[in-house]
């Protein structure tokens, strides 16, 4: 029976410049492309055509367009570190009333406060200015503990006293985080890359022995899902190998 494939298939990665590298499978797969090229050069005489085509430079590249937002694929298979416990998480916009004398508003993640992101009048969406201390009117100041102080100015009218804080707040029971360093140059994490295409009970698996990853993008569309691409390369593992093609014929 001939052999066909259909749909977008598996990737699999692990580290292998690390010892136990944890196998990841990159989830909700959406394609999965694979280049295969050299570079020729080509030898003429005074004809038109080359009389004689030489490859020169190797190259396979892929890409992996994949759904589920997995953080250990981006912190391993790509930035080479490892997952932090706990995540940071936003607070887009919640909605406050300036309340009497000390005009002082305690967000409800004030416990987990970790940065201000602004601050607007829900009414008319104009952004009120930070300062140290002592607000007036159309501005604020925040302490380190979430607490929002305002002016007795905006309180007194009645469409500035309702405002709307974003901020960002910390969780360490959920989530995990990738905390992204500055290493030197030259650094480069190294991962098998497992390619599989079913159909019909028959399988292509291509296993690329040693890979890098060169791009991570994220790009987000009104009514749409966010669809992370990775972009990777392989080369020589050391042992003159690049890559095993498994077909069934």
């Amino acid at each position: 029976m001939i052999q066909f494939a259909f749909g977008s298939g598996g990737i699999f990665g692990v580290r292998n410049d690390i010892s136990n590298g944890t196998p990841i499978k990159l989830g909700v797969m959406q394609e999965i492309s694979l280049d295969i090229s050299y570079s020729t050069k080509s030898l003429f005489g005074q004809k038109m055509f080359a009389l004689a085509i030489a490859r020169g430079q190797g190259k396979i590249t892929g890409k992996a367009k994949f759904a589920k937002l997995n953080g250990l694929a981006f912190a391993s298979l790509f930035f080479g570190t490892a997952l932090a416990a706990g995540q940071n998480l936003v607070a887009d916009s919640e909605a406050a009333i300036i309340p009497a004398s000390p005009y002082a508003v305690t967000v409800a993640n004030a416990a987990n406060f970790a940065t201000d992101l602004g601050v607007f009048y829900t009414q008319t969406l104009v952004p009120l200015s930070p300062v140290t201390s002592g607000p007036a009117a159309g501005q604020y100041s925040v302490t380190s503990g979430g607490v929002y102080t305002f002016s007795a100015a905006d309180l007194a009218d009645p469409i500035k006293k309702y405002v709307s804080i974003s901020y960002l707040y910390s969780s360490a029971s959920a989530g995990f985080s990738v905390v992204v360093t500055n290493p030197v140059m030259g650094i480069t994490p190294t991962f098998m890359a497992v390619l599989q295409a079913p159909y019909g009970g028959k399988q292509l698996v291509v296993k690329l022995p040693l890979c890098t990853s060169n791009k991570l993008s994220f790009a987000t569309k009104i009514e749409d899902w966010l669809i992370p691409e990775m972009d990777f390369e392989a080369m020589d593992d050391g042992s003159g190998n690049v890559m095993y093609l498994n077909t069934c014929e």
